[in-house]
Order: C-alpha cells, then sequence, then structure tokens
C-alpha cells in the first residue's frame, strides 16, 4: 500500500441508518472492483462517516473515484448535508494480517 484516500461525510440526521446501510452495500462494489487493497466505511459520530481505502499504485485510487463518484455523488444529494470530501493521502506504515 503506498496510497489511499480517506472520504468524509456528514448525514442529514434523519438519514444515518440510510448512510450505513449504504456503506455495508457499497463493500460488495469495491471488492468486486479489486482496486483496493483495504476498505473501511467507519462512523465517526453521530452523523459523521468516513470511507478509508489504500492501493498499491498512484493510478488505482483515481480510477476508484472515476468508476464510484458518480454513483457517491448522486446518493449524496439525498442523504448528506454537503458534498463528500475528498482527500488523497500517502500510506506512511501499515499493519496487516
Amino acid at each position: 500500500m503506498s496510497v489511499g484516500l480517506c472520504i468524509r461525510v456528514e448525514a442529514k440526521p434523519d438519514r444515518v441508518a440510510d448512510v450505513e446501510a449504504t456503506l455495508r452495500e457499497v463493500v460488495e462494489i469495491v471488492r468486486a472492483e479489486a482496486k483496493a487493497v483495504v476498505w473501511f466505511a467507519l462512523r465517526l459520530g453521530p452523523t459523521s462517516f468516513a470511507i478509508y481505502d489504500a492501493f498499491t499504485n498512484e493510478a488505482d485510487p483515481q480510477a476508484h473515484l472515476d468508476a464510484n463518484g458518480p454513483a457517491l455523488r448522486a446518493a449524496g444529494a439525498e442523504l448528506f448535508v454537503a458534498d463528500p470530501e475528498v482527500r488523497y493521502v500517502d500510506v506512511v506504515a501499515s499493519l496487516m494480517p
């Protein structure tokens, strides 16, 4: 792993359960895509969530966003209070089983 994405979203208060359900479904899409080495959906607070995924090369994060970004933005209009905040990150160290 060398590069990753950290995507933060803030759920509309009445849509928190829908955001959780959507994140549980998305993991299968990411698995089938086979670009991410690791993928996590995290709950940071009552209405705050994040997705973290890591990749082995610099091209895969952009390909992942190109493939999944439109669906995330479409869901966002219904589920989130604002557009998802997408940040590219460098993986400095990792511990994997």
